[in-house]
């Protein structure tokens, strides 16, 4: 691999030359900038972020770890940190954990040696990075945890308010008539998870329903989980009138075991998810759910890591963002409804 002797060897120039070329350190004259550029082309050069890191303390490197890229939600979070990181000038490293806590502790020792400017996190299941985050922000590196929180970590923030959204997607489904609930959470261990079955369980206190614990499941944040327990509350009785679906994930594997089942969404059973993903739109019924801005909750984050770059050291931040409900075609009254009982659809 070409180094910076090589460059400056077929660029006939002195090697401080071209590092005052490379790293913009000082003016050259440009038929001479120019040559070494060419020979940067010709050598296949490329300058190693870690030296210029040492140089420099910090990179323009921002790490980024999420938990599953093939869950449709992440995507639209990583989208919105890597426009904003990018047009400040910052360049995003992705590394994806399977929910592997072990992979997870691997991405998170190898991304030391960027030397990043900041690190955005969302923990993986049976997750705690509450000591590998602070010793990254002891060592002056911004950490945002979103989405989902190591326990007792007391860093900067970013979550959507997942227990309201739980509570007024579950009052929806009340305003309905339906009377037989169940839910199917993704881990409790998961903060999020907690949140939206405290709101789920919240509206039903509210509304003076008894709730058997076997009307709660809890099952992992995918379409698999989804449909395997969905066909769990499908031979309770007496069986839910609707479900209420810890994620949209999940809420999918639930609308394929219920007409499997030979059952019909929303005539026979009404779903809602959670996330409000753009699939939501497009599947039969069209998915009522709970929507939240991954785009939105991964510009936060970056925000913030940004405003902590540059200088700030304000107490932590800890921002809740708002939550809405889009109401498809998956809910209706049940069966027992009269008509006349039922809350008309809008988006």
């Amino acid at each position: 691999m070409a180094n910076m002797k090589d460059i400056a060897r077929i660029a006939g120039v002195s090697l401080g030359t071209v590092s005052h070329v490379l790293n913009d350190t000082a003016r050259v004259r440009e038929p001479i900038r120019k040559r070494v550029l060419e020979a940067v082309q010709a050598a296949g050069y490329q300058p190693s972020q870690l030296a210029r890191g040492l140089r420099r303390v910090k990179t323009n490197v921002i790490g980024m770890i999420i938990p599953d890229i093939t869950n449709p939600f992440f995507p639209a979070v990583v989208r919105g940190a890597e426009d904003l990181a990018f047009s400040n000038g910052y360049r995003l490293i992705l590394c994806n954990t399977d929910n592997d806590h072990s992979k997870e502790l691997v991405h998170l020792n190898e991304l030391r040696t960027y030397l990043p400017a900041g690190l955005i996190v969302i923990p993986s299941n049976f997750s705690d990075l509450t000591a590998q985050a602070e010793s990254y922000r002891q060592a002056g590196t911004g950490v945002v945890c979103i989405d989902r929180l190591p326990k007792n970590w007391r860093g900067d923030t970013v979550t959507a308010d997942n227990e309201a959204g739980a509570y007024n997607a579950t009052r929806c489904l009340l305003q309905f008539n339906h009377t037989r609930l169940a839910a199917i959470t993704g881990p409790l261990h998961l903060t999020n998870s907690k949140e939206r079955l405290n709101g789920f369980k919240r509206a039903m206190k509210e509304a003076k329903l008894h709730l058997a614990p076997e009307y709660i499941q809890e099952t992992t944040f995918d379409k698999r989980g989804g449909y395997s327990k969905t066909l769990v509350l499908l031979r309770l009785i007496p069986r839910p009138t609707a479900i209420f679906a810890g994620n949209d994930m999940i809420a999918l594997g639930t609308l394929l075991a219920i007409r499997e089942a030979g059952f019909r969404c929303p005539e026979d059973i009404s779903i809602m998810g959670f996330d409000d993903l753009d699939l939501a739109e497009t599947t039969n019924p069209a998915l009522s759910s709970v929507s939240q801005s991954g785009y939105q909750l991964g510009t936060t984050a970056t925000r913030i890591l940004l405003d902590r770059i540059a200088g700030d050291k304000s107490p932590s931040k800890h921002i809740i963002l708002e939550t809405s409900l889009k109401l498809r075609d998956s809910v209706a009254p049940p069966p027992e409804a009269s008509p006349q009982n039922s809350v008309s659809k809008s988006r």
